[in-house]
């Protein structure tokens, strides 16, 4: 019985993960104007589907790291119980966050959940060593990185497109209004009635998306970095697939009667749902609420998410793409100037949160979980 509420409590913080993470690599696209709503979270979706199918053959060090072995005792990561509590600790966390529409790291979640449960038992039973150099390190050090590669990136794209003679457009915006006429009537009586007219207006420029003209070694500019951009929002929703998946299915790996292949695929199909159907608030924050974008500026940030976190899947580095996207995008607002910091610190102070946050949840659901 302990075994089916695991496996229930993993695939519920698979969604929550999916709800909160999924549109972090597509955020650049929505927010830049270059496609919808719909498009961007229908790219996320896909491109997560096969970050989790590439999972049940790559990560499988990450699968190690974390089932908690080094960070609490071999004796404590046996327990359904255990993992029990840190699956409920974590995936509560995150799907408040969610509700809430601040982003915030799975990774975090459960690294704060594994030291509250095994705070339980004992300070001794957690390796704070471990907790330093394999997950807060890596933890803290991935949103800084983000920060200069991305705005480096974006200089460098910058002086391309000056090198190439590529200028930016804005759109007039072109419609149809109507307008109140006081019309004449019979018996002079005045009667107000709507006309239609065609109207004209330059939009603010978060409204307007801005377009590219020129080419490129004889190709549209405004398609090469529009098709590039899909392509980084592409990489980076499937690295960060391939990142979470075996982070979340690791809490199987006590389920002896489970393959761990069928755990694997069961946590990715969570996820997909998770970000299609929960995703929105999170995609308010990401796409709108810390700098603006136009496409060139939110392909250099994405470009930076996707290197850095392929990057640290293939060293084995638990990095959080939460942190890595949202420092790109910050990256990118403090190149431009366009940082809308408030919101951003309210992101920073989520961030502060949840590893303790998830830390009490844990420790209160083992004590009140029964032990053998």
């Amino acid at each position: 019985m302990s075994i089916s509420f695991l496996v229930l409590a993993v695939v519920f913080l698979a969604y929550s993960n999916g709800a909160n993470d999924n549109f972090k690599g597509v955020a650049s696209l929505f927010g830049s104007r270059t496609c919808s709503f719909q498009t961007a979270i229908l790219c996320a979706t896909t491109a997560t589907a096969a970050g989790s199918l590439a999972a049940v053959y790559f990560a499988q060090r990450l699968l190690t790291i974390f089932s908690g072995k080094g960070l609490v005792p071999d004796a404590f990561i046996v327990q359904p119980q255990f993992l029990l509590s840190v699956a409920l600790a974590a995936g509560t966390t995150v799907i408040l966050a969610t509700l809430l529409g601040f982003p915030i790291s799975t990774t975090h979640s459960l690294t704060g959940a594994l030291v509250g449960a095994g705070l339980v038992e004992g300070t001794t039973n957690v390796n704070f060593q471990a907790l330093g150099k394999d997950f807060v390190y890596p933890l803290l050090l991935s949103p800084l990185l983000a920060v200069g590669a991305s705005a480096a990136l974006y200089r460098l794209l910058r002086a391309l497109r000056v090198a190439f003679g590529i200028s930016k457009e804005l759109c007039v915006c072109i419609g149809s209004e109507s307008e109140a006429l006081n019309m004449p009537q019979p018996d002079a009586v005045l009667v107000a009635e709507r006309v239609p007219r065609l109207a004209i207006a330059a939009a603010r420029p978060e409204i307007c998306r801005q377009t590219y003209t020129g080419t490129f070694f004889g190709m549209n500019a405004g398609q090469v970095v529009d098709g590039l951009h899909f392509i980084s929002a592409g990489a980076v929703c499937f690295a960060r697939s391939l990142n979470d998946t075996p982070k979340i299915a690791a809490l199987l790996l006590v389920a002896t009667p489970l393959n761990i292949r069928w755990g694997l695929l069961a946590v990715g199909v969570a996820m997909s749902a998770g970000g299609v159907l929960n995703a929105r608030k999170v995609a308010d924050t990401m796409a709108n609420k810390i700098t603006g974008l136009n496409p060139g500026q939110g392909l250099a940030a994405n470009l930076a998410t996707a290197f850095l976190v392929n990057a640290a899947t293939f060293c084995d580095l638990p990095v959080s793409t939460t942190h890595v996207a949202v420092g790109s995008l910050l990256g990118i607002g403090l190149a431009t100037r366009q940082t809308k910091w408030q919101p951003v610190l309210g992101v920073l102070l989520s961030w502060v949160v949840t590893l303790p946050c998830a830390a009490v949840i844990a420790a209160l659901a083992y004590l009140a979980l029964p032990r053998r």
